[in-house]
């Protein structure tokens, strides 16, 4: 746990300095991040929209005045307004295998009850996060968080409360849909990263199919502010983002979660439209 000079460090932190993910988050962008920036800083007075928004690590570093946060895992976004209400970590939260499966128990229990969008079952999230195998949010085929306790060599840190990113969060706006459902303004900058084209669909019940990748170019490439998309280099991917006129552009993407071992760097690729 944080101690008292750590916490009140928190309260006192520059609001306008990007700031770290409070979670371990697979995917995470973060390296993309001075890419988005060089075309964000011209747009910087527009809506942030993130369809896919993850760990957000690119909303984190933005720091825009308005932003459209949204994500199809409902236990990620309520662990984001939680901390808009002023979040705690008051369970027992420690690096401990027994206290790791007795919180994912009670986790997946309040999952069942329908509970799942309380201060609890926020904290619960947090902790399994911070201490499963690799920060992995994966559920079974009924609905039950599944990740096995991770071993790290070194004690885990958990914070005691979300104080830093109270100010930022307050300004916007969360939810979790389908992304199609979500409402555009006309000049929103859109940034998307969907899951990539790989047979991965445990994320979130339901998965996401090429259907749902299909849906998602064709989704942007109707709005007419600026878009960027991001996605893992495959064939049918650059296809399929070249047959809707896409402008490409790739990049060398850091692998940091892989169970061989593989940390060779993958290839990105990123998909603008209405951006010069």
């Amino acid at each position: 746990m944080q101690n008292s000079s750590s916490a009140k460090a928190a309260r006192t932190v520059d609001w306008t300095e990007p700031l770290k993910p409070p979670l371990k988050w697979a995917g995470g962008k973060r390296w993309l991040v001075p890419f988005i920036q060089d075309y964000w800083q011209r747009h910087s007075f527009r809506r942030l929209v993130e369809p896919f928004c993850g760990g957000l690590s690119v909303a984190l570093n933005l720091l825009p005045e308005k932003a459209l946060l949204n994500d199809v895992n409902p236990h990620l976004i309520n662990f984001y307004e939680q901390i808009k209400r002023g979040l705690s970590i008051t369970i027992d939260a420690r690096y401990d295998e027994a206290t790791y499966y007795q919180h994912r128990d009670r986790f997946n229990e309040l999952i069942k009850l329908q509970q799942e969008d309380s201060n609890e079952a926020a904290q619960l999230f947090y902790y399994l996060n911070r201490t499963c195998f690799n920060g992995l949010c994966r559920f079974n085929q009924s609905g039950a968080f599944n990740v096995p306790f991770g071993t790290y060599s070194a004690n885990l840190k958990y914070a005691d409360n979300f104080d830093q990113y109270q100010r930022s969060f307050e300004k916007w706006n969360f939810s979790t849909t389908d992304f199609a459902r979500l409402r555009l303004k006309p000049d929103d900058f859109v940034y998307a990263d969907p899951p990539y084209d790989v047979q991965f669909t445990s994320y979130s019940k339901g998965g996401f199919s090429w259907t749902d990748q299909e849906r998602t170019a064709t989704w942007l490439a109707a709005h007419p502010g600026p878009v960027i998309l991001s996605n893992q280099k495959t064939k049918q991917i650059v296809e399929l983002y070249r047959d809707f006129k896409y402008h490409l552009k790739f990049r060398k993407a850091p692998r940091r979660i892989s169970c061989t071992g593989d940390r060779t760097d993958a290839m990105e690729v990123l998909a603008l439209r209405n951006l010069s």
